[in-house]
Formats: structure tokens, C-alpha cells, sequence
């Protein structure tokens, strides 16, 4: 076995990142081993057609923490965000179209000629967002109270608890139906347009397999307005040369502090002996001893296929079978010769700068997820388009684009034993024609093309069920009981074992959150008052 290290990182993505940094700078000997090529995990920059180049996978920035930015002096290392100038824009079917974003006042005479009732309660809506928004925010940086520490975890939910305690009754009220109702029922309690319970019901569904009937789906909604960009709350961007440049950032920071990396090192399992995570065990048969193993990989992942049967207790083990993942997403990013021409809004605009959401309403919401559950996907699937090339030349030659699809609502598992290999192409002409159905040329428009389907997603970047959550953001899944009750304070079932990535609190998203919340509860257990392993 290898040189030992004081910690020892199972994934270079942003969240292992973040951790390794937080580690080395408290003094610790990090290495971090992945299996891929390149550092970033699902948020890098890949050239995919000759001359384009894309984000492959996360492909926009809003939720990155700014204490995370702020502590890695990101911005000395020319971390830049271009800000949308609207947030999204969404073609309907009689042919009209909405703009959601660009303030206030113009959001709400958008809204107006749809229905002057919503534009009128809009304000009251972003006030009771942001009012319940700003409680959680706060919890995002804190590790969950680890149900079973004893009077220590009465004394962290207290604590943790506060915030709430502080809402009026009317907030604790909303904070009560966006964690137990269904995006729709939520919404048809503000709204009456379909168009505009469509443009915020959209973020209900944003890697969540499910319906915006499904009961919970509220909060999905809600975890995506956590964000900021620039200081604006709840504001998207793009990331000047991608994701990817992100996480290349970070890396230097990381290995400026004595972080070492190491690429094309597949981990093949987590080494165990006495109870304890000791090191792990790569492909190639290399072993590396650690005091401590970090997973950046999701829940499902590491301890059903990188843990021995015998290492982790079977009710554990038992309780990580019924973790839920696979969030019904299917990536692809396209080359296209020109700009799409929307039939609503044809000639190049702002639109072409934003969110393009095909998702007209809840119902076209809905029958997709129905039909992806029958056939594996839907003949109408929930389809995000970004043109990241519009303000950012160098992905893409001169006067050509690239475009992030990212699709809602194609099964994890094809039903009937299908293989999604076998599929994937005809579920991306079925995407594609839902694009040209909206901007006539789009399909000719394109000269080259990457799929990942869920497969695709989890053969690529270790995406279990191609799940970018590492797992449902359903309430039994969150907080303390992310990933599982009794183990939602990053620490694993085994001492020396940890957990850092989008399977724990608050959960999936480029926040960084994880990864600072997992270093520090390292750094304390290093303490003479460490509570005691569970």
C-alpha cells in the first residue's frame, strides 16, 4: 500500500474540490483520486464536435455558494459569470410566447397580458419566496443535526431550528406546502394562467423524475431560487468558458495548497479493516492508505458498489437500497450552423440568452412524465435550451453556436428490458423534433451532436440512474435524512468514512455546499470532543 495521506478523496468534481481545499488549507495531506481524465466530474468543458465546445453536463451557474467563490479567490483566477437577461422563455402552443425575469415591473406586464390577477400577485409571490428562501439559504453552509448524537442533536435542531421559529405563522405556512404539496396545487393557490404557472412550475421538474402533481414537487421549485449571481438573488449565468473553467479553477487553488490529483484512477473499492475506512483499492490493483476516505460520489454508488457486502451493516445497507435515484434526465449538447428561428419570435433577441423552455404548461408537464413511465419517454419531452455561445465566442467559430438540451422525463430503467444504447438516438430525433415543431430549421440547422442519455450519464460521470442529484430531493431525502437518518451529517456508517458530494445536505446543483459542510465536520471530529461514530 501507498504512502498514507490524512485524507484521501473518491472524486474531483466541484464538491471534492471545494473539500480537498477547505482540508489542505486546515493544514491536512489530500489526495484526490478520479476516475476520468479530466477534473470537474459533471461540471467540465469538452470540445464534442471539431471546433465546438460545450459545458457536457451542468452547464449554468446560479446555486455556487459566494463563501465558497469568496475563500478560493476564485475570482483572481478570472472566475467570470455572464448574467441572463431574462431568465426564460417560453414558446406556447397557440403560438404566443412568455418572458419570465428582467425585473419586477417588466415581469409583471409580461404576466398582464395573460391575466391581470397574476400579474398583481406576483410581488406578494417572489416576497413569500425569498422570505422562506432566505431561512433555508442559511441552512445550506450548516451541517444537519445527526439524529442520534443524543443532547447534541436536540441542541443543533434548536439551533439550526431558529430561523423558522422567526417566520410568521403565514410563512410557516408556505414552508408547510412547498415541502408537502405538488407543484401544481401550490401554484394554483397564486396563480390562474396556465402559461404562468408553466414558467415557474418548470423548475418543479428540473431533474426530478416525476409529475408536477407529485405530491412534494413544490420544494424542487424552491431549492432552484436559492441561487445569486453578481450579488442578484435568484439570478442564472453562464460561466465564461464553461463549467468547466469552474472546476479547472479550482484545481489550481487546490493543488497551489499541496493537493495532490490523481486522473484515470478508478476506484474499484474503499478499503475496510476493523471497522474502519483505511484507504481504497484501485482498478489496476494500486492500493493508497488514507486516514480518512471522502466520497464525492453519490450514496448509491459508493456503498453499493464500491463497499463490500460485509463492510456495512445489512439494516444500512437495507436503507440504501430504498434510497431513491434516477432523475429522468437526458443531456445533449448540439452544433448548429446558425441561431433557431422561433416561429413566436424569429429574428435573434434577448430570448436567445435565456432559459428556452418547451413546457407550455403543467398538463404538457405531466403527459410527459406519464409517458415516460409507459414507454420510456415522452413524444413531448420537457426540453431546456441554452445558447451559451451567444455571449460567450469562444465556444463555438465564428458566426456558428452551440446548444445545452437539457430534457426532462426519460426514464432511468426503459421498460420492457430496453436498452437505452439501442434507443438513445430515437429519443434524441424525438427531442429534436420537439425543438423544429417551435423554430422550422432547426434540425437542418444542426451539424453535429452528443447524447447522454441516463445510461450515457452514469457510464460517463459515476450517475447512478443518470440522477444529477445523487438522488431524490423528495423530504424523505433531505436534511438529516440525506442520505440516510442517523448518517445526514457526512459521515458514513464506518470511522474514517465520509461522504461529501450532492447525496448530502442541501443536495444536488453546483453550490460547493457539501463539500465546505463535509471539510468542516471533518476538521471538528479531529477535535478531543469528536461525537461519538455512528
Amino acid at each position: 500500500m501507498t504512502k498514507a495521506y490524512d485524507a484521501l478523496i473518491i472524486g474531483a468534481g466541484h464538491n471534492g474540490l471545494v473539500c480537498a481545499f477547505y482540508l489542505a488549507k486546515a493544514g491536512l495531506k489530500v489526495r484526490i483520486v478520479e476516475a476520468r481524465d479530466v477534473v470537474g466530474g459533471a461540471a467540465v468543458t469538452e470540445e464534442f464536435a471539431p471546433g465546438f465546445r460545450n459545458s457536457v453536463a451542468s452547464y449554468t451557474v446560479s446555486l455556487l455558494q459566494p463563501k465558497v467563490i469568496a475563500d478560493m479567490k476564485l475570482a483572481d483566477h478570472g472566475y467570470r459569470v455572464i448574467e441572463r437577461p431574462i431568465s426564460n422563455f417560453l414558446p406556447q402552443e397557440d403560438g404566443g410566447y412568455l418572458k419570465l425575469g428582467g425585473g419586477l415591473e417588466r415581469t409583471q406586464k409580461e404576466f398582464a397580458r395573460f391575466s391581470a390577477h397574476d400579474a398583481a400577485r406576483l410581488p406578494e409571490y417572489y416576497d413569500m419566496l425569498e422570505g422562506v428562501a432566505d431561512v433555508l439559504r442559511d441552512l445550506a453552509l450548516k451541517s444537519p443535526p445527526n439524529v442520534g448524537d443524543g443532547f447534541k442533536t436536540l441542541i443543533d435542531a434548536a439551533r439550526q431550528g431558529r430561523g423558522l421559529t422567526k417566520l410568521s405563522l403565514s410563512q410557516q405556512r408556505d414552508v408547510l406546502e412547498l415541502f408537502t404539496k405538488s407543484a401544481r396545487t401550490f401554484l394554483d393557490s397564486w396563480f390562474e394562467s396556465e402559461a404562468v404557472k408553466a414558467a415557474f412550475g418548470f423548475d418543479a421538474v428540473v431533474g426530478n423524475y416525476a409529475s408536477p402533481d407529485t405530491p412534494g414537487s413544490a420544494y424542487v421549485l424552491l431549492h432552484h431560487v436559492f441561487g445569486e449571481v453578481n450579488g442578484k438573488k435568484g439570478a442564472w449565468g453562464h460561466s465564461v468558458g464553461g463549467m468547466g473553467a469552474i472546476t479547472q479553477m479550482m484545481a489550481k487553488v487546490c493543488t497551489q495548497l499541496g493537493v495532490e490529483i490523481s486522473l484515470e484512477s478508478p476506484v474499484d473499492k474503499v478499503l475496510v479493516d476493523g471497522g474502519k475506512a483505511v484507504g481504497v483499492k484501485l482498478v489496476g490493483g494500486a492500493e493508497i492508505a488514507a486516514a480518512r476516505v471522502i466520497a464525492n460520489v453519490g450514496p448509491k454508488l459508493l456503498y453499493e458498489r464500491l463497499m463490500g457486502e460485509g463492510d456495512i451493516a445489512p439494516e444500512f445497507r437495507r436503507r440504501i437500497k430504498a434510497f431513491k435515484a434516477g432523475s429522468g434526465t437526458f443531456r445533449m449538447n448540439v452544433a448548429l450552423s446558425e441561431l433557431p428561428r422561433f416561429t413566436c419570435l424569429p429574428e435573434p433577441g434577448e430570448h436567445h440568452q435565456s432559459g428556452i423552455i418547451i413546457a407550455p404548461t403543467l398538463d404538457y408537464m405531466d403527459k410527459a412524465f406519464l409517458d415516460a413511465k409507459e414507454h420510456g419517454w415522452s413524444k413531448k419531452p420537457i426540453v431546456e435550451m441554452l445558447i451559451p455561445s451567444t455571449v460567450d465566442d469562444s465556444l463555438a467559430p465564428p458566426g456558428q453556436h452551440v446548444a445545452s438540451l437539457f430534457c426532462q422525463q426519460f426514464a432511468p430503467a426503459l421498460p420492457g428490458g430496453r436498452d437505452w444504447d439501442a434507443e438513445e438516438d430515437k429519443a434524441a430525433d424525438t427531442i429534436i423534433d420537439t425543438v423544429e415543431a417551435h423554430a422550422p430549421g432547426f434540425r437542418a440547422s444542426i451539424v453535429g451532436r452528443q447524447i447522454l442519455s441516463p445510461k450515457g450519464l452514469e457510464r460517463k460521470f459515476g450517475l447512478v440512474g443518470g440522477d444529477i442529484m445523487h438522488g431524490n430531493m423528495s423530504l424523505d431525502q433531505l436534511w438529516s435524512a440525506r442520505p440516510v437518518l442517523g448518517n445526514g451529517a457526512y459521515r458514513g456508517p464506518l470511522k474514517g468514512l465520509y461522504m461529501c458530494g450532492a447525496g448530502t445536505h442541501p443536495g444536488g446543483g453546483v453550490t460547493g455546499a457539501p463539500g465546505h459542510n463535509a471539510a468542516q465536520v471533518i476538521l471538528r471530529d479531529r477535535g478531543f470532543f469528536a461525537p461519538k461514530w455512528r
